[in-house]
């Protein structure tokens, strides 16, 4: 796989480009003079896209990515209230935009294909939200993450959702209540991100992880990351009594028969994915 250099802006008339590195798909937003901002139209050309990623049986990693000095803003508020006027003030106007960005999120965390996000810049509230759904997150040490809803009288609740999945309560609460910007070095402490590296770096070590993980079979990461998702908050009894029949059925399949061997066997395994 090629490591990508390039820092010219990829496109304007496109809200998602789409671009194949070996087994990994890479997502990159591409509405930097809009912040990348989560509009109908982005979160319509995301969750497509990773509809299709779903499908698509060479895809065994997808990146997201963005263009520009912010990953995301988080919604278009001018988007979001243009509305205001209806005779319902909005209501369903706001209820639809929550309902498409929220089927996003789950779709993220659904996706049975490992998700990581690659922050460059700024990710703030729904932008935020986005990150913290991701599988896994690399920033540079430039990125910086806020729930700053708390500000203009609008409490980031369903920014909270993920993020309160992806950090300790308390120090969920800290992002919420305050609004204040975390820098990358924080987000790292606290748990929101994986890694921070130099901005450099940034892509070329994102790319390098998510095609390691890509060489693993697709089943095995299919089966791994269903099975944490869907443990996550069973009681202890539960959790094992469940992952030991996940266990029996993972041990059934062709790639577990054949990765067994070829570790025994001290060979690279050939993956069916089966």
């Amino acid at each position: 796989m090629t490591a990508i250099a390039s820092k010219e802006p990829i496109s304007e008339s496109q809200p998602v480009v789409e671009s194949m590195h070996g087994h990994v798909l890479r997502l990159t937003l591409s509405l930097p003079a809009r912040r990348n901002s989560l509009s109908v139209e982005m979160l319509t050309s995301i969750g497509e896209a990773l509809d299709q990623a779903a499908r698509n049986s060479a895809v065994r990693v997808v990146v997201i990515a963005a263009e520009g000095p912010v990953f995301s803003a988080g919604h278009d508020l001018k988007e979001l209230t243009s509305h205001r006027a209806d005779k319902d003030r909005g209501r369903a106007h706001f209820s639809s935009i929550m309902e498409q960005c929220s089927a996003l999120m789950r779709s993220i965390v659904r996706l049975p294909k490992p998700v990581i996000a690659e922050i460059a810049g700024v990710a703030t509230a729904a932008g935020c939200q986005l990150v913290a759904s991701c599988d896994l997150a690399v920033a540079s040490e430039e990125a910086r993450f806020q729930t700053p809803g708390v500000h203009i009288g609008l409490f980031c609740s369903t920014p909270m959702v993920a993020l309160s999945r992806s950090v300790a309560r308390k120090h969920a609460l800290e992002m919420l209540l305050t609004g204040d910007m975390v820098p990358a070095s924080r987000a790292a402490e606290i748990g929101l991100v994986n890694r921070v590296v130099k901005a450099e770096h940034l892509t070329s070590e994102t790319m390098a992880l998510a095609a390691q993980i890509a060489t693993k079979s697709s089943m095995t990461l299919k089966t791994g990351k269903e099975a944490f998702q869907h443990q996550f908050d069973l009681p202890l009894e539960e959790a094992y009594g469940y992952c030991a029949q996940v266990m029996v059925e993972n041990m059934l399949g062709e790639d577990a028969e054949e990765g067994i061997g070829a570790f025994l066997e001290k060979r690279t395994p050939n993956w069916t994915d089966q």
